[in-house]
């Protein structure tokens, strides 16, 4: 692999910010708990692995350009576009990750941490208390990966993908900077 680059999205790779929008396996889910107010959960592996893919993003991207309170950062492997995370400033002083994603070709190579590291780093400089983000209950493998980054459980949705019945749960996980 060749070295990976993470830039800011600029109006030249405004063309290319869904690229990384690949198919993902579906392969389990968490079943949260609460109790002693502390989240917990067991994961429940599917008989079977299906894929699924979300719908490309059609957002102003310009919006995401040199703006004070929201980014987006790409991954590049030369000129393709192999990942992204997209940021913005929370009202609760956290920075929200609205989306990351990263190519199937260049997954389990360390893009997914680089980006999070970057992502890090830009809400530290804006003066932040940490990253948060969700993510569906039947997307372990990604739920694995933000537990494995620092990241905690903070909460549970049952109603906020009511229009998609293929969802159970949203799952909020925070890391929250050390000081």
């Amino acid at each position: 692999m060749s070295l990976i680059q993470i830039i800011a999205l600029d109006e030249a790779h405004i063309h290319i910010v869904n690229d990384a929008n690949d198919p993902f396996p579906i392969i389990g889910r968490i079943m949260p708990s609460y109790m002693d107010g502390k989240w917990t959960y067991v994961e429940e592996l599917d008989e079977e692995v299906r894929e699924i893919t979300f719908p490309d993003d059609r957002l102003d991207w310009k919006q995401y350009i040199e703006h004070d309170s929201r980014i987006l950062f790409l991954a590049m492997d030369a000129d393709e576009c192999v990942g992204q995370i997209r940021l913005v400033k929370d009202w609760n002083r956290f920075a929200y990750i609205e989306n990351i994603a990263v190519r199937q070709t260049h997954r389990k190579r360390g893009i997914g941490k680089l980006l999070l590291e970057t992502a890090e780093q830009w809400a530290k400089e804006k003066r932040l208390i940490g990253l948060s983000l969700e993510a569906q209950n039947d997307n372990l493998i990604a739920c694995r990966f933000y537990k494995k980054e620092g990241f905690q459980l903070g909460g549970v949705d049952s109603i906020k993908q009511y229009a998609n019945p293929q969802i159970e749960l949203t799952l909020y996980w925070y890391k929250i900077f050390k000081e």
